[in-house]
């Protein structure tokens, strides 16, 4: 049951482990649930574990292309790694940069698409936080972010990259906790239980 991340041994391994292990635990708690439970709103929040999901993607997916841009920049290439100014076939279009945006900034509407699922959700959180580890991975963490334009973020005239993935953690490590009570609103499981599913390990364990 990974509650604990692996040990680390680095400042960009140990930001890289524990953002990819809240996004993890963000994809934990959707393990079984029908299309009708991920859209069950079973508190006051206005999150469902779906929307709360969808969130957490957006978010995520914000800050890894922030961190890969930051890092591009301070290197001075593009950030499919050549130079700057020549063409990047993977820069993101106008659509996919507003909605970066709009993710950093709490913005993203967060709701379901038509063909998501628990598993097809738990997938691409599980690629998110590969995608996010592996940015983090190869970072420039003194190199400057640019701070989104939001009234909680006033007073904050300069980021780093390093600060961004801290932040990052702090964030998804509170969805992660919300999706926590969700779940246990939805049906009654809880984090330990969902946790040895995901390893394919037995609950309760032997001796529990």
């Amino acid at each position: 049951m990974p509650f604990l991340t692996a040990d680390v041994t680095t400042e960009h391994d140990g930001l890289a482990v524990y953002a990819a292990q809240q996004v993890h635990q963000v994809a934990t708690t959707l393990q079984g649930l029908s299309r009708e439970q991920l859209e069950q709103r079973p508190t006051v929040s206005r999150f469902t574990l779906g929307t709360l999901a969808r969130h957490v993607l957006a978010v995520t997916t914000g800050f890894t292309d922030e961190t890969r841009a930051a890092t591009a920049a301070a290197r001075g290439m593009s950030a499919d790694g050549g130079a700057v100014g020549e063409a990047d076939p993977s820069a993101p279009d106008s659509d996919a940069a507003s909605n970066t945006t709009d993710a950093l900034s709490g913005d993203d509407s967060g709701e379901l698409r038509p063909g998501d699922t628990a598993d097809s959700l738990i997938a691409e959180l599980e690629s998110a936080a590969t995608a996010l580890a592996d940015a983090l991975r190869g970072a420039e963490l003194d190199a400057p972010v640019p701070t989104p334009e939001a009234p909680w973020f006033s007073g904050e005239e300069r980021w780093t990259v390093r600060w961004v993935a801290l932040h990052c953690i702090e964030e998804v490590a509170r969805h992660a906790g919300h999706a926590d009570i969700l779940r246990e609103s939805v049906d009654g499981q809880f984090a330990y239980a969902l946790n040895a599913i995901a390893d394919g390990e037995p609950w309760p364990p032997a001796n529990w």
